[in-house]
């Protein structure tokens, strides 16, 4: 049997607006509102009501961590007002895992702001900083006896989603594509949206979010004795033939400023889903392969290994949790063998002496894939009429695992 390290945390994660439904005072409801194409997350799995049913499952499977996110829009509906009803909320399903033996991971903006937040210029505003550290604050009342805390989630994803926003607003041509959903292109189409690419690659996005990430942290390891990081989006990108200069080019804006940013933090979370390579033009579309994901994306489970790797080196030697890895498939036998290699390439890492605290599948269950319903994550079913959970059988098999701390 493989083993993994002693206190190794295994578990699973959510985010509120995929899974908690009806949070109205969201920019991302809003937009779901206003772009063409972009389906509706309503109800979502109605987790808000159902969060501990879905933490007694993950419990009683073996799994021992829950990564779950903070509604900031819930919390501050109006600007420097916040509710202590949400809070309350919030802080009945940090019990709930810890009266479970479950160890939270909590993140605090995972993606979605308030209205009145993005309306008022989001994270290009110059303020931004303040009101994110006011929003952290007001949250870190309710954090005693959690041990790890995000701050945010891909703030390199957040900055391709607010660029392309930005452009859409503008009267850009551009069809809305959900963050996690790839689609066909042309050549031509291919080559622009590259160029668009390098635009939310650009370094200097990079070190604005840090510098709000850090702001935020000192304010976390100040009030509590959580260890603070944040999440970072990682491509396992590699270099096509001729594309060597570009690949570094494009991986720089696109993550190693953000690996950078996370040097002076307690750890780091590595999120990653499969591999691309980048010829001189940018990011080559993936194949169009037989075992390609629900999203688009190419079968690499290898990925993972290579992520925590580049991770490892980049920030030199910050400790890594596996904060998201997963794949969007409806045969769950296909979910078991992608995350067996995945695991398999996540040990090897370990054992040449990558400092791995944990692994959090992604996701739970299956939930609202930004803007799209038929992606299926999850270890877990749910009926969007009923909103009955049902486990897969992947759960169970994760949940052994969990429960020897190694790989048969």
């Amino acid at each position: 049997m493989t083993t993994f390290p002693d206190g190794f945390l295994w578990g699973a994660s959510t985010a509120g607006h995929q899974v908690e439904g009806n949070n109205t005072n969201s920019d991302w409801w809003a937009k779901e509102q206003q772009a063409p194409g972009m389906e509706l997350s309503l109800d979502a799995c109605d987790s808000y009501h159902r969060f501990d049913e879905d933490i007694a499952l993950l419990a009683e499977a073996g799994l021992t961590s829950y990564r779950f996110s903070l509604e900031w829009s819930r919390i501050e509906p109006i600007p420097g007002h916040f509710s202590r009803a949400e809070l309350a909320h919030y802080r009945r399903m940090i019990d709930a895992c810890l009266d479970r033996g479950v160890t939270p991971v909590v993140t605090l903006q995972h993606f979605t702001t308030p209205r009145w937040f993005a309306e008022a210029g989001g994270w290009t505003a110059d303020d931004a900083e303040e009101r994110f550290v006011r929003y952290a604050t007001e949250a870190t009342r309710i954090l005693e006896g959690v041990e790890w805390v995000a701050t945010m989630n891909e703030p390199n994803m957040q900055a391709a989603i607010m660029t392309a926003m930005r452009r859409m607003a503008a009267g850009a041509d551009d069809e809305w594509t959900s963050p996690t959903v790839e689609r066909e292109q042309t050549e031509e189409e291919r080559q622009r949206r590259s160029r668009n690419f390098l635009a939310y690659a650009d370094p200097e996005i990079g070190r604005r979010f840090t510098r709000v990430h850090h702001a935020a942290r000192d304010v976390v390891r100040e009030r509590t004795g959580a260890k603070v990081g944040w999440t970072v989006a990682a491509g396992a990108l590699t270099a096509a033939p001729g594309g060597e200069e570009k690949l570094l080019e494009v991986r720089y804006g696109k993550e190693d400023v953000y690996w950078e940013g996370s040097r002076s933090d307690d750890w780091v979370g590595v999120q990653a889903y499969s591999s691309q390579e980048v010829d001189e033009h940018g990011p080559v579309p993936h194949p169009d392969l037989p075992d390609n994901t629900l999203v688009g994306t190419s079968y690499r489970p290898d990925s993972l290994g290579m992520a925590v790797r580049h991770a490892h080196e980049t920030t030199q030697g910050v400790p890594i949790l596996v904060t998201e890895n997963g794949i969007a498939t409806s045969d769950d036998a296909q979910r078991v063998r992608y995350t067996t290699e995945a695991l398999e390439g996540l040990r090897a890492a370990i054992a040449d002496g990558v400092d791995v605290r944990g692994y959090l599948h992604w996701s739970l269950l299956d939930n609202f894939e930004w803007g799209h319903w038929r992606p299926t994550f999850g270890l877990i079913a749910v009926d969007r009429v009923t909103f009955v959970r049902t486990p897969k059988p992947s759960l169970s098999w994760l949940g052994d695992i969990a429960r020897r701390n190694g790989l048969a």
